[in-house]
């Protein structure tokens, strides 16, 4: 079989098997039964040793513990003091609860690693409170769907983990190179909410007061110091990303259990069982999505993308924009955990092929797969903002639309200027380069 009807075969098998509404993690595997049959020389237990490979690695044990780190701070309340300090900091400006939205997202963002994890946590509180302020629920649905996204572009990210322990790149350099983008993307919504505030006359959720501010930082910043903690300590080399998950598991633990004392035992057998469940879920998509990334570069897939892409362009910046293409219309469809393991292999020879580095080409990709959450028929975020509204997911996509293009523009600017990405692991980590 050639390369070109291995992937044609493969990649239709897969959209059809979705569309079926066949689980992502065994529609992967069952893509690739054909290929079983049609080479001998491909056989089951060579692609069981692939998946334990896979499972080997050491940086895949930081998945369930941010997982994990974040239930917990969902769990201990923490998700009601971001709120608050959020409030405080911005519920004074035009359509006051939308701002607090985005605000509380950028600060869970770096607690947690997970936007699905926002997306539950903070929409099941701020959506009600919204609807009941008057603002519209389609505006409500979209501002927290897309804000969610941030919980995987700024540090600590699942998906730049899984990116560095599949493509060999620096964890610690991609968590720096995902600040600046994560914190345009909120920006550039806070001023979405604040035209959308000002043509629907939405209100300010309170007057801004240094005593409420004062209060709500020294409630909440213990909390807020977890970023730093993560962050800090693997940039200064104190710990691995890996072991900066089990120390943000410690440290939400603690938090729980004896500062704020609002985790029980039982409450936290139920985060551990809910963590087992979500965590078994995405490692073993993450198995066969290793087996079905190497059947295609078994057939040489990588080279014969490369020299297909590389027939249209060898500009970098249009390069990188066809490989962002790809990766938005793939997020449509499955998760960014088995997007990245099954692509950014195929991709990187072509992202190479014409200069992109290897680190700008990963934050775009992960910026790019990101998105998807909120794009349907996947769109995880967005279903969930939409359950807990109750409304039909295809009923707010107009304003979800106008967040998803503000978002674009800010991946315009990361292809066009390297240095929105680049700039903060040259200064603080130049040994990654």
């Amino acid at each position: 079989m050639t390369a070109s009807t291995v992937f044609i075969t493969m990649f239709t098998l897969l959209l059809v098997l979705i569309i079926l509404r066949v689980p992502v993690s065994f529609a992967l595997a069952f893509a690739v039964i054909p290929i079983l049959v049609l080479t001998p020389e491909v056989t089951p237990i060579m692609l069981l040793q692939r998946m334990m490979i896979q499972y080997g690695s050491f940086i895949m044990i930081a998945i369930p513990m941010f997982v994990l780190a974040a239930n917990i701070m969902n769990t201990s309340g923490i998700t009601n003091m971001l709120l608050r300090l959020a409030r405080a900091m911005v519920g004074h400006l035009p359509g006051g609860l939308g701002h607090v939205n985005v605000v509380t997202s950028m600060i869970f963002a770096g607690i947690s690693g997970s936007s699905n994890a926002d997306a539950a946590g903070e929409g099941s509180i701020i959506i009600p409170a919204m609807i009941k302020e008057g603002y519209d629920t389609n505006f409500t649905v979209a501002v927290t769907a897309c804000s969610a996204v941030m919980g995987v572009i700024i540090p600590p990210s699942i998906i730049m983990v899984v990116w560095g322990g599949v493509m060999n790149v620096s964890v610690s350099g991609l968590f720096l190179a995902g600040i600046v983008p994560g914190l345009l993307i909120g920006f550039f919504q806070m001023g979405l909410v604040h035209y959308f505030a000002t043509k629907r006359h939405y209100p300010r959720t309170s007057k801004f007061s240094m005593k409420e501010l004062g209060l709500a930082i020294k409630e909440s910043i213990l909390a807020v110091f977890t970023p730093i903690i993560i962050v800090g300590g693997i940039v200064f080399g104190i710990v691995t990303p890996t072991e900066a998950s089990v120390v943000a598991v410690f440290y939400a633990a603690i938090l729980g259990f004896f500062v704020y004392k609002t985790l029980n035992v039982s409450s936290f057998l139920n985060v551990l069982k809910e963590t087992l469940e979500l965590s078994t879920i995405v490692l073993f998509c993450v198995g066969t999505a290793a087996i079905y990334a190497w059947v295609m570069a078994y057939y040489k897939i990588p080279q014969f993308l490369v020299y297909f892409m590389g027939s249209i362009t060898t500009n970098p910046t249009l390069m990188l924009m066809l490989i962002v293409i790809v990766f938005l219309i793939v997020g449509m469809f499955i998760d960014a955990v088995p997007a990245i393991i099954i692509f950014a292999p195929l991709l990187r020879p072509v992202a190479e092929s014409v200069g992109i580095h290897p680190m700008h080409f990963a934050i775009v990709g992960c910026i790019a797969l990101a998105y998807g959450l909120i794009t349907p028929p996947y769109g995880l975020c967005l279903l969930i903002a939409c359950d807990i509204a109750k409304i039909n997911c295809i009923t707010p996509l107009k304003e979800v639309g106008a967040f998803l293009g503000a978002m674009l523009i800010v991946l315009l600017i990361i292809i066009f200027f390297p240095v929105v990405t680049l700039g903060l692991p040259q200064l603080l980590m130049p040994s990654a380069f």
